[in-house]
């Protein structure tokens, strides 16, 4: 995977988890496989809403949708969300790098002077 696959892959990611109807939705069908009917009995919200919440969530890779019969069915991804948390095992240790040059920075750094 390219650098840019992997920015747009963590930019999907990341977009598809930024609302919280996704996510209670994402933490549904991670527990069990859901139709996209019973997920919108859930919501204050119409059938399509839910749905295009679903097909957000299905275009980032965080959930599996199959047809049974007339019903769409939705599983979540464990894997997916599994690379998630990876994405942001890096990002911290890359903060973290960047709080301890500063760190060293500082410490190494010569007293300033001060006109008390």
């Amino acid at each position: 995977m390219t650098t840019d696959q992997h920015e747009e892959r963590a930019d999907a990611l990341f977009h598809a988890l930024a609302d919280r109807t996704r996510r209670d939705i994402l933490r549904r069908v991670l527990a069990g496989e859901r139709s996209v009917s019973a997920l919108a009995a859930s919501y204050d919200m119409s059938f399509a809403a839910v749905q295009k919440h679903v097909s957000v969530l299905h275009g980032a890779g965080l959930v599996h949708k199959r047809r049974r019969g007339r019903e769409s069915m939705t599983s979540g991804d464990v894997e997916a969300v599994r690379s998630v948390g990876s994405m942001l095992t890096e990002l911290e240790a890359v903060w973290r790098g960047r709080v301890a040059r500063i760190d060293d920075l500082l410490a190494t750094a010569p007293p300033t002077e001060r006109n008390d």
